[in-house]
């Protein structure tokens, strides 16, 4: 098992709690098949930063505290987010860095979709389409719109860094 420093441990919870006051900030416009959660874009940063998976998950789950869909928004939610950022990860290792925002969209579009579904009345194939595709056009604008820049200037700074170049 991987141990964490100090310095990890300290950006995790900045990372966590970021990631919260931006959900909360939009109140219930960051809750539902509609959700414009602007904390979504820093799904991002695991790709230049892999130890940001941990504080983005644990973010997720303390603002679905605030969450009217209850424990199963803890569960499916918080997993959703970590199977995002992993996918994120994993495009950091094949250097795919235009399609780091996608793992997230479809892993909330997938996952919030179903449990759209399993919330509702009626549980059929065509409903589940239709939260599915309100969630990841929802994230598709969040984590595209605004995580994309958010990595483009995050890959710019690194480059610097790594030339010598002082910040």
């Amino acid at each position: 098992m991987k141990k964490f420093s100090t310095k990890q441990i300290a950006f995790c919870g900045l990372i966590a709690a970021l990631y919260v006051v931006f959900t909360w900030i939009l109140g219930e416009f960051g809750y539902g098949p509609i959700q414009f959660r602007i904390s979504e874009c820093m799904t991002v940063l695991p790709y230049c930063f892999p130890v940001a998976t941990a504080g983005l998950t644990v973010g997720c789950f303390l603002a679905n505290l605030m969450s009217t869909a209850g424990p199963l928004d803890l569960i499916l939610g918080t997993l959703a987010t970590l199977l995002g950022c992993l996918g994120t990860q994993l495009c950091r290792k094949k250097n795919l860095w235009w399609l780091a925002p996608l793992p997230p969209v479809l892993s909330n579009a997938t996952i919030i979709g179903i449990m759209l579904t399993i919330y509702s009345e009626t549980r059929t194939l065509p409903y589940f389409l239709i939260m599915a595709a309100q969630v990841g056009l929802s994230e598709l604008i969040c984590c595209y719109g605004l995580g994309l820049g958010l990595l483009l200037i995050l890959r710019h700074y690194q480059k610097k860094r790594n030339r010598g170049v002082k910040l």
